[in-house]
């Protein structure tokens, strides 16, 4: 987190003649600036935060995930040009990164995985479940896929909850180590 010094450092960087763009990123609302006993809105200085420009965002809704898998997932259609016909058939999207066709079902469970994980980790199962697909010589993903493909990887939930219960096994501590300890180089 940055310091009164540290922002008085950006504003005399904001009014020089080559004037960098700042992106910042906070969640604090009211905050104690950093350095002072002041409190104002994000932890910034006044002035700072009469220059910037705030821009609100929110979390995720069910249509918006699903509106982000259908921008990664395209019906299957015929490229004309810089044109895209679309096939009247909407329940098979078909993915242009990863060139994977979804069931219907499938984007459906793939909402679902994004609002419980994360959209990253959802989007990234697309390609897994591509993998597993083929394997079994299907041509698109289905829902057995993913589910599939959720098994083999964890998201970061999963992931902390299974060290924690694996933290005696993987990991112990050990006393100070003593010379007999190294591993032989010879």
């Amino acid at each position: 987190m940055l310091d009164i010094e540290c922002f008085s450092y950006l504003n005399r960087a904001l009014e020089s003649d080559l004037a960098p763009l700042v992106v910042m990123a906070s969640n604090r609302g009211m905050a104690r600036i950093r350095g002072t006993n002041f409190r104002s809105p994000h932890g910034l200085p006044l002035d700072l935060l009469d220059r910037v420009l705030i821009v609100s965002t929110k979390e995720y809704e069910d249509e918006d995930i699903q509106q982000i898998i259908q921008i990664r997932s395209v019906n299957p259609g015929v490229r004309l040009g810089c044109a895209l016909i679309f096939s009247l058939s909407f329940q098979h999207p078909r993915c242009q990164e990863e060139d994977v066709q979804l069931t219907s079902e499938a984007a459906n469970v793939l909402t679902a995985m994004a609002k419980q994980t994360t959209l990253r980790y959802a989007l990234n199962l697309i390609a897994c479940g591509r993998v597993v697909s083929r394997k079994r010589k299907a041509e698109q993903v289905d829902v057995e896929d993913l589910r599939r493909a959720y098994t083999y990887f964890m998201d970061e939930k999963r992931s902390v909850q299974w060290l924690k219960e694996q933290q005696g096994v993987l990991f112990e501590e050990v006393g100070p180590s003593v010379a007999g300890d190294m591993m032989d180089s010879t």
